[in-house]
């Protein structure tokens, strides 16, 4: 007979605390991020795991990351990623990452992300003028929402075939789907959803797994 949980911050507590192979630097970075305003942007631990496990999945060596706020997932994917793996780490916010800088280093895998202090947009165009497109493993989206769909069609020209992209905060807070509720974010990411169902282009899944996690692979 199946038992009902006893609430979900029981569930996310067994997880954090039970079922974390997080290292001492990325519980340094989580300690240190929680203290800003913004923390609730930070991904959650089980959130990174499962950006290391698809990283290790596909034998991925570059890696675009779009939203790095303090870096937390920066960190996960570069310890995850072998000594010759690189992340661009897109991002308009010198203070956030800092923070993330500071425990890259710590870490020992600095030297395997290279940040961009600019508009994702301007920078992933940049790496298509340079001749980038279908050179990228992996794509990780967690920026602001209603530029999703235009880091999406720019995520897809940088992957190559078999590539995959990773589209966090695709349910937000279960909001797209109520029709009832419309405002930009919302709107933007309910549209993106549908598109990417009807996206022949792609294989994909939604998980509801934390605010609603989409793998899209290019096929």
């Amino acid at each position: 007979m199946a038992q009902d949980l006893s609430s979900a911050e029981q569930v996310a507590r067994f997880i954090d605390e039970r079922m974390s192979r997080e290292t001492s630097v990325q519980q340094a970075l989580r300690a240190e991020t929680r203290k800003l305003p913004g923390a609730g942007m930070m991904s959650r631990p089980e959130s990174d795991a499962l950006l290391q496990l698809l990283i290790k999945l596909i034998g991925a060596r570059r890696v675009i990351e779009i939203g790095t706020f303090t870096g937390s997932g920066s960190l996960a994917m570069a310890l995850a990623l072998p000594e010759d793996g690189r992340i661009v780490a897109c991002d308009v916010n010198a203070e956030w990452t800092a923070i993330g800088r500071k425990h890259w280093q710590q870490a020992g895998i600095a030297h395997k992300i290279d940040l961009r202090l600019a508009p994702a947009s301007e920078t992933v165009a940049a790496l298509l003028q340079e001749g980038a497109a279908g050179t990228f493993d992996m794509a990780f989206i967690d920026a602001d929402k209603t530029g999703y769909d235009a880091y999406y069609e720019g995520g897809f020209k940088l992957l190559r075939q078999g590539g995959l992209m990773v589209l966090d905060n695709m349910l937000w807070s279960g909001q797209v789907a109520d029709p009832g509720i419309h405002d930009a974010d919302t709107d933007a990411l309910r549209a993106l959803n549908l598109k990417i169902k009807d996206d022949g282009r792609v294989d994909f899944c939604l998980l509801s797994a934390d605010d609603g996690i989409l793998l899209a692979r290019k096929r």
